[in-house]
């Protein structure tokens, strides 16, 4: 049996440990002892990305954020739903994911970071929404296992209603908020209608054959505000 191996360490800014782990070419990256994403289990990222981005091919200079590099698997399925035109701006608040994924002999999301439609800022994804009023098609928040901070604590104000209103404040009419989480939330659910996008929900397989399922919630704004 193949080891484990370690590649690398790292402290989220709560102080926790972040760890990458390699084993037999499958990478996870883990928060202290939970496993918060793997590259093997990744189709209901790409379905995230798929249902925010459908419809902005046609839309010239269409722009999309994405909260969350990962393992880059949201980030690519976005880009093969988007034009040569569009922009796509990146929000990752720990750097050694982002190290992680330029690491070519990793194999994670260097092709799709060298992308010129993309830009990666290193920051909390709740500052690019306040400074970007009016901004993005669609906003695409894959940073936790669900609508509370795991990976850092302070994610839980981006779920909160001036969460939301931020999120709704930094898209364009007829936008798209789209939200990745392990499991059913019908509270979250709830405060995104409050907040003022008409929401939908999808299940997603992890796997595209199976393997369980995660929840995509889908907000959005009405075309005229």
């Amino acid at each position: 049996m193949k080891p484990t191996i370690l590649r690398d360490r790292a402290v989220t800014p709560d102080g926790q440990p972040l760890t990458l782990h390699e084993h037999d070419g499958v990478f996870t990256i883990r928060v202290g002892t939970v496993e918060l994403m793997s590259s093997r289990q990744h189709h209901s990222e790409e379905r995230l990305a798929e249902l925010a981005c459908a419809g902005l091919r046609e839309r010239p200079r269409a722009r999309v954020l994405i909260g969350g590099l990962g393992m880059a698997f949201t980030l690519r399925a976005a880009l093969g739903r988007l034009a040569p035109d569009a922009e796509v701006v990146v929000a990752e608040l720990i750097p050694a994911v982002i190290r992680w994924n330029r690491t070519p002999d990793y194999g994670l999301g260097a092709d799709a970071l060298a992308d010129p439609r993309v830009e990666v800022v290193e920051g909390n994804v709740v500052n690019v929404l306040r400074d970007s009023p009016g901004r993005f098609d669609a906003v695409v928040l894959d940073v936790d296992n669900g609508a509370t901070g795991l990976s850092v604590a302070s994610n839980d104000r981006l779920y909160s209603p001036k969460g939301l209103q931020q999120a709704a404040h930094a898209l364009r009419p007829g936008g798209c908020l789209a939200v990745w989480s392990a499991d059913d939330d019908r509270a979250f659910a709830d405060r995104l209608g409050r907040a003022g996008f008409t929401v939908k929900t999808e299940r997603a397989t992890v796997h595209a054959g199976g393997g369980g399922w995660n929840t995509l919630f889908l907000g959005r704004l009405p075309r005229s505000r």
